[in-house]
């Protein structure tokens, strides 16, 4: 097999992570856990994990959707703003990371909508 030259950057999506959480300043929302979706779009340069197809040279993306899992489920959120800034800065802290977009849908919480949901980006 060739190696691979220039850089190779790869798109991962997590797509449509259901986690239950805490969300909103209203009583009900206070008392109540709700489900929240999660979508995760990162970037990375893949040139090494191609070239070696060794899980060590990989962006390993269980990891970040373990560390999301561990800081939403079953958390306090006031604000669906907040929530996103948060697994964003998650997805950040991996060096790896080039872009990254986070998307919280949250299902049901406007009368005749089927979701409301706020997305945020970053970029290194």
């Amino acid at each position: 097999m060739t190696q691979m030259t220039g850089d190779h950057i790869a798109r991962v999506r997590i797509k449509d992570l259901l986690l239950r959480a805490y969300i909103g300043i209203k009583e009900e929302e206070i008392n109540n856990q709700q489900d929240v979706v999660i979508n995760v779009t990162l970037t990375y340069d893949a040139t090494d994990a191609i070239n070696r197809n060794e899980i060590e040279a990989a962006l390993n993306y269980r990891t970040i959707t373990k560390q999301i899992i561990a800081h939403v489920d079953g958390q306090r959120f006031a604000l669906l703003e907040r929530l996103p800034h948060e697994v964003l800065t998650i997805v950040m802290d991996h060096q790896a990371v080039h872009w990254a977009q986070v998307e919280i849908d949250k299902p049901h919480a406007l009368r005749y909508a089927e979701s409301v949901s706020v997305r945020l980006e970053d970029t290194r």
